[in-house]
């Protein structure tokens, strides 16, 4: 008798065929209906796992961009101090000192040089150090007693941000010295 041959109006057969020993494998034991429910299992965790992941991709994307967006929030936050301390003395009355005002400029740039310290800017003055080319800008080279490719002055400081160039130094370089002085000038 199959599963098939069972009479669904007759009460004795109600109950849902189960494994004889010598019998039929019942409907819920058939491999082909156990193999099916774990395909739509397997799909269903596959389904998940996928929307999952795009979740996961969307929601890195979104911090990247807000990374981007707000990535000098706090260098921003930094600098606000030192626009108000200039725009406090460009308000001040006619009468305040000189030395009054350059006490207060200096003020604002030790709060612009810790604003820069907290954002990892450094500055670049080689005065006296050998010319690099990826930290300085040479604009003239000229006559001098320190050795040649030493940087004599520094028309611009330059700056470094985590170790990378944001301007490069602009400098004067010593030249070197004609090795044969006046002969060649016969």
């Amino acid at each position: 008798m199959t599963a098939s041959d069972v009479r669904t109006d007759d009460p004795a057969h109600d109950e849902t065929p189960t494994s004889t020993p010598d019998g039929p494998p019942a409907a819920g034991d058939n491999p082909l209906e156990r193999a099916l429910a774990e395909a739509a299992e397997m799909k269903d965790a596959w389904l998940r796992a996928r929307a999952e992941v795009e979740n996961v991709r969307r929601q890195g994307q979104a911090d990247v961009a807000r990374a981007h967006k707000y990535a000098i929030e706090k260098f921003a936050e930094d600098l606000l101090a030192v626009k108000d301390a200039l725009e406090q003395t460009l308000a001040t009355d006619r009468s305040v000192s000189i030395e009054t005002l350059k006490a207060g400029a200096e003020l604002t740039l030790k709060a612009l040089d810790a604003a820069f310290a907290r954002a990892h800017i450094t500055v670049i003055d080689p005065v006296g150090q050998k010319f690099d080319p990826h930290l300085h800008q040479a604009m003239q080279a000229v006559d001098s007693d320190l050795p040649p490719n030493t940087v004599v002055t520094v028309f611009q400081k330059g700056y470094l941000i985590n170790d990378r160039v944001l301007r490069p130094a602009l400098v004067t370089v010593a030249k070197a010295k004609d090795a044969g002085g006046d002969a060649g000038a016969r």
